[in-house]
């Protein structure tokens, strides 16, 4: 059929609005992961009293599996039982019992909540590798020039994590754009095609539609997609390395 698939797919409305859901899922997700992991990991390279303790733990939801961390957020975000409205009712945010996931305006934000809970973990030990090479000899000089806490942290802090940050950036945008999990356990696209995104229509065309030559069309445009952007952000980011 030569590129017929492709044709059908770039005139179908739904697959643009998947690509206009996974671009937003992907911005939210990975901004909330880079500003969250390089908060935790300038927290954790201080001495405190528990660090050891806190270290420990930041690794839990990393040990999670996708599936498992589904299921906790989808009991989590119950309109029946949910810890979520437990908590929100018992502080008088809501007065009644809410639907979460049926909610077409909240729902990409909720599961790209969970997703971040997952991944910032790794976000974090990887930046924080990046903060312990930074030679201490540096601050030291900056002192004594001058420089106060915010200075240091804009001239020295990070520049040096710039090669932290194009990793991290690179795989979660990576793992954000295809990702299939959440979609599938909390809402499977729903409600009304909220979070119908790109990966999850690669699932329904292949598996229920049972269309297997456009299903593969949209999984190749999806690995160009995703090659593309981990090509423009090393050549962005690392070209002053």
């Amino acid at each position: 059929v030569g590129f017929d698939n492709y044709v059908d797919v770039f005139q179908d409305e739904l697959f643009w609005q998947s690509v206009w859901r996974t671009a937003s899922f992907t911005v939210m997700s990975v901004a909330a992961i880079m500003l969250i992991g390089l908060s935790m990991a300038l927290l954790l390279n201080e001495e405190f009293r528990g660090r050891r303790f806190l270290s420990a733990m930041l690794l839990v939801p990393w040990a999670i599996p996708y599936v498992a961390n589904g299921l906790m957020w989808k009991w989590i975000y119950d309109s029946g039982y949910g810890a979520l409205n437990g908590m929100l009712f018992q502080l008088d945010f809501i007065d009644k019992y809410m639907v979460w996931l049926g909610d077409s305006e909240k729902t990409l934000w909720l599961i790209a909540n969970a997703f971040v809970w997952k991944e910032v973990p790794l976000a974090t030990i990887l930046i924080l590798v990046g903060l312990k090479s930074i030679p201490a000899d540096l601050y030291g000089a900056a002192r004594v020039d001058g420089a106060d806490v915010w200075a240091r942290f804009l001239h020295i802090t990070l520049p040096a994590l710039r090669p932290s940050f194009m990793l991290v950036l690179i795989y979660e945008a990576m793992m954000a754009i295809r990702h299939f999990d959440l979609f599938f356990i909390l809402t499977e696209g729903g409600p009304a095609e909220a979070s119908h995104v790109l990966a999850w229509h690669v699932y329904v065309e292949t598996f229920r539609k049972l269309s297997f030559g456009t299903g593969s069309a949209l999984a190749y445009i999806m690995a160009l997609v995703t090659f593309v952007l981990a090509f423009w952000l090393i050549r962005t980011l690392g070209k002053k390395l």
